[in-house]
């Protein structure tokens, strides 16, 4: 998912169906993600699980890694209704929206393995649907459209993300989880509504051969001397957050905050700080550039992470909660928009759909990898412990940034030339 370099105004959002589209489909691509996610890790912490086997657990979302490996598959193979985008679509969101269903029939304290089952196959429909989200995005924006659709993108899919977690959280502290799922599953359903009366992307070009999609995009990424450094750069930079950000909940409610308190007061600070520091890291970038955003946001979002160590000491504490959680969320989500313009800067046009798709994927190898160890050092070292050694695993990205800064800085007058 692309950063927006400025907010969205509302009223331009609106005025186009197409951006409303986009805006509502940007929305059911980022509601189920937090399913599998905060609101899986809260009910298996109510069921007594460990934070080391909630951590294990996380590895469910390894198909959002894996996307790109049937990215093609769908590019290649339009259904049979509602176009080439469309079709996937509607029929992702309905396997999600059955699927979800099927968690408010599972008991965390009787067996993992069709709690785990159902959570995998939610990722891997969910990852689909990114795939022809994505697609469907970039068919109907016109150039001068695509910040606007990008921002579009943002917006919906952190709200709906930080709605279906709040609403799981908050159902389920009142009334239990499975009528928290069974709300969830409605609220997917009705998405379908929105892909069926969405424009039509009226793209109908179907890749010729293997090469063409996938070989010749491949050669042209890893061709420069400098590839493989680069490319490290994007695995690492955002390392140190995504540790920090793995267990967010369970340390939350390690520390005394209830699940209404985590839904209603952290997770609203969460993505309200998250929006603010997208917005406030795309208008720093017209001034910076990207290296010195890339040190800048890089040694803020690392040294952001320590604020939790603080909370870990004190217990439970509403402002040095705030704080933590405002000032960590901004700088993350400003490191953020400078790793996805180093993405952007390193993609040819010519094969930026599939480059993206994979870079992307490497990005957030560290968010998805790292929950095993994460719960391992918890439950074993402790929170103050987890919080430093997320600091230091921030550290190498910056490293090879100011290492590779020429690089990166020709990257950048590369971009603006272009």
């Amino acid at each position: 998912m692309s950063a927006p370099a400025a907010a969205p105004r509302l009223r331009d959002v609106l005025s186009s169906p197409k951006m409303l589209a986009i805006l509502v489909l940007g929305a059911a691509s980022g509601f189920p993600n937090q399913i599998t996610e905060s609101a899986l890790q809260a009910w298996m912490k109510d069921s007594g699980a460990s934070n080391t086997t909630i951590g294990v657990m996380s590895y469910v979302a390894l198909p959002y890694l894996l996307k790109f490996l049937w990215a093609p598959f769908i590019d290649r193979f339009p259904l049979p209704f509602l176009g080439r985008r469309r079709g996937w679509m509607l029929l992702m969101q309905l396997a999600l929206a059955a699927t979800i269903g099927l968690f408010a029939l599972q008991n965390p304290s009787v067996s993992l393995l069709p709690i785990t089952l159902c959570a995998t196959a939610i990722v891997f429909f969910s990852a689909t649907q990114d795939i022809a989200f994505d697609a469907y995005r970039t068919d109907v924006s016109l150039p001068p459209e695509r910040g606007l659709a990008a921002a579009a993108t943002n917006l919906g899919y952190r709200s709906a993300a930080w709605l279906a977690s709040a609403c799981a959280l908050l159902v389920a502290d009142h009334f239990g989880w499975r009528l928290a799922f069974l709300i969830l599953a409605g609220v997917m359903l009705l998405f379908c509504v929105a892909t069926v009366r969405a424009p039509s992307s009226h793209n109908s070009y179907q890749p010729r051969s293997l090469r063409e999609s996938v070989v010749e995009p491949l050669r042209e990424l890893l061709g420069s001397p400098s590839a493989a450094t680069l490319l490290l750069v994007v695995l690492l930079f955002k390392a140190g957050d995504a540790f920090a950000n793995r267990l967010f909940t369970p340390f939350m409610m390690d520390v005394g905050f209830t699940k209404t308190e985590i839904a209603v007061i952290a997770k609203g600070l969460f993505t309200v700080s998250a929006l603010t520091g997208s917005v406030l890291g795309g208008v720093l970038m017209v001034r910076l550039g990207l290296l010195r955003s890339m040190l800048v946001f890089g040694v803020l979002q690392a040294l952001s992470n320590l604020l939790y160590c603080v909370l870990a000491v004190s217990g439970k504490s509403y402002p040095i909660m705030v704080a933590a959680v405002v000032i960590e969320h901004v700088a993350g989500a400003m490191g953020g928009i400078a790793l996805v313009a180093l993405i952007m800067a390193l993609c040819d046009a010519r094969y930026s759909a599939f480059q993206y798709a994979l870079l992307s994927a490497l990005a957030l190898l560290p968010r998805y990898s790292l929950g095993g160890p994460a719960g391992w050092i918890a439950d074993h070292r402790g929170w103050y412990v987890y919080f430093v050694v997320s600091f230091m695993l921030a550290l190498p990205g910056l490293t090879i940034v100011w290492l590779k800064r020429r690089q990166i800085d020709a990257l950048d007058h590369r971009a603006a030339l272009a």
